[in-house]
C-alpha cells in the first residue's frame, strides 16, 4: 500500500513538473516568438536577413544588430543617468 502511494505521489509530481517545463518551453520557444511578434506588428529582434546567402553570413548580420542594439542601450542609459543626476 505504502509503495503505491509512493507511485502514485512520483507520478504527480512528473505530471506537474511536466506542465510547467511545456509551458515554459512554449514561452521561449522561437517559433510562438516569431507567432507573438508578427501577431502584435512587429519584427523580431535578430531575424535572419534574407539578403545573406550563406549561414555565416546570416549569423554575422545577426552579432553585427547585436552589437549595434547594445550599443545603442547602453548609450540611452548613459544619457538617462546624465540626466537623473542632480
Amino acid at each position: 500500500m505504502k509503495a503505491i502511494l509512493g507511485v502514485i505521489a512520483l507520478l504527480l509530481v512528473l505530471a506537474i513538473v511536466g506542465t510547467l517545463a511545456k509551458k515554459q518551453l512554449e514561452a521561449v520557444s522561437p517559433g510562438s516568438s516569431a507567432r507573438n511578434a508578427a501577431a502584435a506588428g512587429s519584427t523580431p529582434g535578430f531575424a535572419a536577413d534574407p539578403n545573406a546567402s550563406t549561414v555565416a553570413e546570416q549569423a554575422k548580420s545577426m552579432q553585427e544588430r547585436a552589437r549595434a542594439n547594445t550599443t545603442h542601450a547602453l548609450e540611452q542609459g548613459a544619457q538617462r543617468n546624465q540626466r537623473a543626476e542632480p
